[in-house]
């Protein structure tokens, strides 16, 4: 399974959001790098199809992804996720795997799996504005899984969680990898370092960096703190 995507670029006016982004991903965790405005989440929304790109292409094993057959393996957890706080965790799910075309014996029993997965099932029938805001992202991660998808992309899904709800997160983005595609997009350092084994930087639109990661290398920080400055804690 390979996510190709050729010369992707996305022009706003006077501004390239992406230069010119190439790449190939397989399974496997990747973690994708950069400061606020490097253009990760322009990527990353082009990947999903979400965004029409200016030019080039994305496919995942030759299909391109303006296709139903894409979509239909794609989850996408973006960075602002949304949902309606008075469905229970439950309904809001089984809303979104009817959206997404299961059946409704599916939906009861994926909802259900995924629930459980991230450790939400003894709070599925309470409401959603009962959730923390860990809960919630679990929550979002879940639906990006209804459907069983091939290519998972998460964009900055641990802002604003606290450290315990952070490992946790990490830990299942983990688990996820060892089947899935999972590109996960952030600016802090300590969320994909130990976990991505595949690293993609970028800065002003461009990717900077594009090469296999050994977990165990421990430079990543310094390569961060070169490029874009801060603490990428």
């Amino acid at each position: 399974m390979e996510l190709t995507v050729r010369n992707l670029t996305k022009q706003y006016k006077d501004k390239r959001a992406v230069d010119g982004a190439s790449l190939r991903l397989r399974e496997g965790v990747n973690g994708l790098l950069g400061a606020n405005g490097a253009g990760k989440t322009t990527l990353m929304r082009m990947l999903c199809g979400v965004l029409k790109p200016t030019e080039g292409t994305v496919s995942l094993d030759g299909v391109d992804v303006s296709s139903e057959d894409y979509r239909a393996v794609l989850g996408y957890l973006p960075q602002d996720f949304g949902c309606y706080p008075d469905f229970t965790g439950l309904d809001f799910l089984l809303y979104l795997a009817a959206l997404k075309g299961l059946s409704r014996s599916h939906a009861k029993r994926r909802a259900a799996e995924v629930l459980e997965l991230v450790s939400l099932a003894e709070v599925g029938k309470k409401k959603i504005k009962t959730y923390s805001g860990g809960m919630k992202q679990r929550l979002g991660i879940a639906q990006a899984l209804l459907n069983d998808p091939r290519l998972l992309v998460v964009d900055e899904p641990t802002a604003g969680l606290d450290p315990r709800e952070r490992v946790r997160f990490r830990s299942l983005i983990q688990e996820l990898g060892k089947d899935t595609i999972v590109l996960l997009s952030t600016h802090i350092v300590s969320d994909v370092e130990k976990t991505a084994g595949h690293m993609l930087m970028m800065c002003e639109g461009r990717i900077i960096l594009n090469e296999p990661w050994d977990k165990g290398r421990g430079d990543l920080e310094q390569l961060y703190m070169e490029e874009f400055g801060g603490d990428g804690k």
